[in-house]
């Protein structure tokens, strides 16, 4: 009997080490990429039964890839590992398409538990958060729709790479796309945004969770 298949998505190689470590006995790791654009090539080329990915990764975050693998049609699950025990983390992280959601310090005793529930279409989330996660979908703490929900898709993407210190040209070759809608996306977030500089658009996105400082 085949082993079920896992991608990693991790943009710490240290990390990806020690998850291969950790679950290559009773899993096939077909692949480990550090970087969200690399995660959407690996899922096309590998369609693995699982993929664990981090909230916070270069060129594109996790929660948005898992958006575009959702919407491209494939049924991979998805498990979340990562640092944030934000409640709302999490509930983003299961409106994209997750079924578990591991805080990485909760590894080496709940990934391999997310996992194998993930595999079966049940959820996983870490008990540490789950009360928290519980409240939200219950209405019990207030959450308002923050501005980085007005945007969409697209605009988030032009914002992490804007971000992360990538040019107009560098962005328009990355989404395939021109510099001048570049530049028409980035017009329109710092307008609905209501930012006028691009230090202000970096601190927006690191306060966010679309880059990690």
């Amino acid at each position: 009997m085949s082993k079920p298949t896992v991608l990693l998505a991790d943009d710490h190689k240290i990390v990806l080490e020690g998850l291969k470590g950790l679950l290559e006995g009773e899993f096939e790791i077909v692949a480990s990429v550090q970087d969200g654009r690399e995660l959407l090539e690996k899922v096309k080329q590998f369609n693995p039964d699982v993929i664990v990915v981090d909230i916070a990764m270069p060129l594109l975050n996790g929660i948005d890839a898992v958006r575009q693998i959702k919407n491209s049609g494939f049924e991979t699950k998805v498990v979340f590992l990562t640092m944030h025990e934000d409640a709302m983390y999490a509930k983003e992280a299961l409106d994209a398409g997750s079924l578990g959601f591991v805080l990485k310090h909760s590894a080496p005793s709940e990934l391999k538990k997310a996992i194998e529930e993930a595999l079966k279409g049940n959820t996983y989330i870490s008990p540490a958060i789950a009360q928290g996660l519980m409240q939200l979908y219950k209405g019990e703490i207030d959450v308002e729709d923050g501005p980085f929900s007005m945007l969409t898709l697209r605009q988030r993407e032009v914002l992490q790479l804007l971000a992360e210190g990538k040019s107009a040209k560098e962005i328009a070759k990355i989404l395939h796309i021109s510099t001048r809608t570049v530049e028409f996306h980035k017009y329109n977030i710092m307008e609905q945004l209501g930012i006028k500089t691009s230090a202000e658009l970096v601190h927006f996105a690191i306060k966010h969770g679309i880059v990690s400082i």
